[in-house]
């Protein structure tokens, strides 16, 4: 059985090496130095959503905001979108076909590699009802479609900063 590798300490590992390389050259290029300083990671964010328009939709709204986005039009696509890679915050739909937006969110917060990442949901479903069940499944943050472009950014931005101090 093939041990699981975190990301973060293989990239902190990589750039360790990389520092080390680049200062044992006997010149070496202050502009390269800085520019992999200051080079940063995209935050990552899993689209759950069967709606293909609102899909991309809501990809083209995040990737403009310089994240990197990936999706899934439902739970069974789940596995292949995830992939072996890091994800930093998770919005999902709440009518989902096949296992609905609450009983994935309930099962994404048992898992424990994915447990303590940020889920919001993003749902034409407003009642207060639809609401409380919402957070009850484990959402951070609830968002009634339609909805508003800058919302959704400040949002993401506020649950992405909030889970990169903690």
């Amino acid at each position: 059985m093939s041990k699981k590798i975190d990301a973060k300490e293989l990239v902190a590992k990589i750039e360790r090496l990389a520092r080390e390389r680049m200062s044992s050259g006997e010149v070496i290029d202050l502009k390269s130095v800085r520019d992999f300083k200051n080079r940063k990671v995209k935050p990552s964010v899993l689209i759950i959503e069967d709606d293909e328009t609102m899909r991309a939709a809501l990809k083209r709204i995040l990737e403009s905001e310089g994240l990197d986005v990936r999706s899934a039009a439902d739970g069974t696509q789940l596995g292949e979108a995830i992939g072996d890679k890091p994800i930093d915050l998770i919005i999902l739909d709440v009518g989902l076909p096949w296992i609905n937006g609450l009983e994935l969110a309930k099962l994404l917060r048992e898992h424990d590699s994915l447990k303590n990442i940020p889920l919001v949901f993003i749902s034409g479903k407003t009642s207060e009802f639809d609401v409380k069940r919402g957070f009850e499944a484990g959402a951070d943050d609830y968002i009634k479609k339609p909805f508003e472009i800058e919302k959704v950014k400040k949002t993401i931005r506020t649950l992405l900063e909030l889970n990169k101090n903690e």
